[in-house]
């Protein structure tokens, strides 16, 4: 018998293979993620309990050890496997990243006393994380911990007045470190440096583009529903419209959209949900009233979380019970799944649900590794009941909000709903503080069209992530014409974003606020008073106009 000779295994296309960012507990850990992808490389966020085994078996084009603000010393300060340092994949370390790999590899790390916060000038040294870049650097930094010997075998490569070491390299095991925060828009050369390593030293190829995205996608998509039908679970927003162009794409008449008007949605939103998708697309589409039934969910409740987790799972309950009743509708009388003998299968149940998640929205719910802390249930990952009838299709999982937008732009979504702003599954649920009813809901819901109209007028909109209004379930005595009123007042919220992920409020002229004010307060009789939301938190601290 002749000698049995084992075939190659092909190495993994490069852009198969992403760039891990090891979450440490920082709270710029999602922003990492997503500037290596600006860098068009695909990254994903992982926890600090990876294993090296698990990091060798997703074969990674590089590693970045995220800040955090813990003290590297510390009890219970996070920690990564050491093995991972062996593993000769580069590494890139940010501020609480760079001292842990500094003490690992046998540096030290003290708190000497001199703190810095802010912006921090820097002086750089020849390295390859600098290459290319001015001498004298400003970046941003927040520690008050600091290297204070480099691993051995390291050298420096930058350093401030106040921290000698701001950065060092070991080229031959392939380790950088850097204190500074290369990721926030406060570090102008921060994108030179992370595409220094991300090209030079770990030689990973920019192909993360909204074409790649589609392509794999639709493989993807194809390879996990086949020639079953398919339920999309279309919200009116960007992320679930784009989601269901893709899968329409992947699978064309497979798709049916079941589009539920909870009547929790912006004023006309739902009309133009309808048109685009029936009559620019031609999707097939199911257009379901339910605003009773979520009305009856929500009826005595205040709390948000609490709100989330029921509308969520009504979602669901929704579209289970859509999907038993397709097999006589219009819109579903598309081509039905044939099994190979060709004869149609009698059943109509639909198994694949699909869904609109991003990426944030999974993080920002607890993540699935114990990423990142419980911000706030998303109705599609944190409010998804335990018991489902169907199997999820959520091919923007791995998305965030602009890479959803860049696909959507891509598959030729309208402009109108490519770029409009970010809006809550909810709805305008969860901007009502406290109980939701049908007259607070057309209290908002005039309020925020009258806000969007005003600031589509003063050309701002596409200058803003995001603006729109809330309803504080109160009411306060006021004055108008000499009479005693008795209403609720609307709180304005605008903000601006230059990377999708930290936002600041917007500076609206005072001139367009008025105009705002003033067309509230006389179109809507049941609101006496505007306020302006400046906090950079959701609304709660207000200062009042």
């Amino acid at each position: 018998m002749g000698e049995v000779v084992p075939l190659p295994v092909s190495e993994p296309a490069r852009e198969e293979r992403p760039v891990l960012v090891i979450d440490l507990g920082g709270q710029y850990s999602q922003l990492i993620a997503r500037r290596v992808r600006e860098c068009r490389v695909y990254s994903e966020l992982v926890g600090h309990g990876v294993s090296a085994e698990d990091i060798r078996a997703r074969n990674p084009l590089a590693l970045v050890l995220s800040g955090g603000p813990a003290s590297v010393y510390a009890e219970g300060a996070p920690r990564i496997d050491p093995r991972i340092y062996e593993l000769g994949i580069p590494t890139l370390g940010i501020c609480y990243g760079m001292q842990l790999m500094a003490q690992d590899l046998g540096g030290s790390v003290d708190r000497t006393g001199v703190s810095e916060f802010g912006k921090t000038d820097v002086r750089v040294h020849e390295g390859a994380l600098f290459a290319g870049l001015a001498e004298e650097q400003t970046t941003w930094m927040s520690h008050r911990d600091s290297v204070t010997a480099p691993p051995a075998g390291a050298r420096v490569v930058a350093g401030s007045n106040s921290t000698p070491i701001a950065a060092f390299e070991h080229a031959e095991r392939k380790l950088y470190g850097v204190q500074f925060h290369p990721e926030v828009v406060h570090t102008p050369c921060g994108m030179e440096v992370l595409k220094n390593f991300l090209y030079s030293v770990a030689d990973a190829p920019a192909t993360w583009t909204a074409a790649a995205v589609i392509e794999e996608q639709v493989e993807r998509i194809r390879a996990q529903v086949g020639s079953e039908r398919v339920l999309c679970a279309l919200s009116g927003g960007v992320d679930s419209a784009v989601a269901a162009l893709l899968v329409h794409k992947a699978v064309g008449d497979q798709l049916t959209c079941v589009f539920v008007d909870h009547g929790l949605l912006r004023k006309e939103e739902a009309a133009q949900v309808v048109e685009t998708f029936r009559g620019h697309f031609h999707v097939p589409l199911i257009h379901v009233d339910a605003e009773e039934r979520f009305l009856a969910r929500l009826d005595g409740v205040d709390d948000p979380e609490e709100k989330r987790t029921r509308i969520g799972e009504e979602f669901i309950r929704v579209f289970e019970a859509e999907s038993r009743k397709l097999e006589g509708h219009p819109a579903a009388r598309a081509k039905p799944a044939r099994p190979p003998n060709g004869v149609a299968k009698s059943t109509p149940q639909i198994n694949y649900l699909v869904q609109g998640t991003l990426y944030s929205d999974v993080i920002e719910s607890g993540g699935t590794e114990g990423v990142a802390a419980k911000i706030k249930s998303h109705h599609n990952v944190g409010g998804l009941p335990e018991e489902m009838a169907m199997e999820l299709v959520e091919p923007l999982r791995l998305l965030f909000k602009d890479e959803v937008r860049r696909v959507g732009e891509e598959l030729g979504l309208p402009e109108r709903m490519v770029w409009r702003h970010p809006f809550p599954g909810p709805g305008l649920a969860i901007r009502i503080i406290g109980e939701v009813t049908q007259e607070r809901l057309e209290i908002l819901r005039e309020a925020d069209s009258i806000l969007l109209d005003e600031i589509r007028r003063a050309g701002l909109y596409r200058e803003l992530w995001q603006c729109f209004a809330v309803l504080p379930a109160i009411r306060s005595v006021g004055v108008q014409g000499d009479e005693r009123t008795y209403a609720y007042p609307i709180v304005i919220r605008a903000v601006t974003s230059e990377d999708a992920m930290t936002a600041d409020w917007a500076r609206l002229p005072y001139d367009l606020l008025e105009t705002i004010s003033s067309r509230i307060i006389n179109e809507i009789p049941a609101v006496n008073r505007v306020a302006l939301d400046i906090s950079s938190k959701p609304p709660s601290t207000i200062e009042w106009e």
